[in-house]
């Protein structure tokens, strides 16, 4: 192999090296696993759900971010928008093929959460425990 064709494969390998700043994954990276968006493909994996149905669903979260969540994850091509032709329209949302296979692993990390709650919450304490008092 040439230095010349090494380079190409080792540019082609770390093309999406997400621990890169100018990954152009990160970005959707940063999007699909922050706290609501994992929480909204997780509730979709029960099947299509309304906004409001959603909203319900992953509590806590606002109109707006549930909003802007749901735009990405459609830019991401992760959830479809299906809007039906009624009056007023009626738009559901669910997951896409790629989607569905990002839920599995994003649900096991939710999983891997309630597992070990109890270890981490401990660990906290004994962690904030551990810290003197500044003056």
């Amino acid at each position: 192999m040439t230095d010349t064709q090494q380079v190409a494969t080792a540019t082609r390998l770390l093309a999406h090296d997400t621990s890169g700043n100018k990954c152009a994954l990160r970005p959707i990276m940063d999007q699909t696993t922050s706290r609501w968006a994992t929480l909204i493909i997780s509730a979709l994996i029960a099947g299509p759900h309304r906004f409001a149905q959603l909203h319900q669903r992953v509590g806590g979260i606002s109109q707006k971010m549930l909003s802007q969540n749901l735009k990405a994850l459609a830019r991401a091509g992760l959830v479809g928008r299906h809007v039906a032709p009624t009056n007023p329209p009626q738009v559901t949302y669910s997951l896409t093929e790629l989607g569905a296979g990002l839920a599995e692993p994003l649900t096991e990390l939710i999983q891997w959460f309630g597992r070990h709650g109890d270890e981490l919450l401990a660990a906290q304490e004994h962690y904030d425990s551990q810290q003197t008092p500044r003056a």
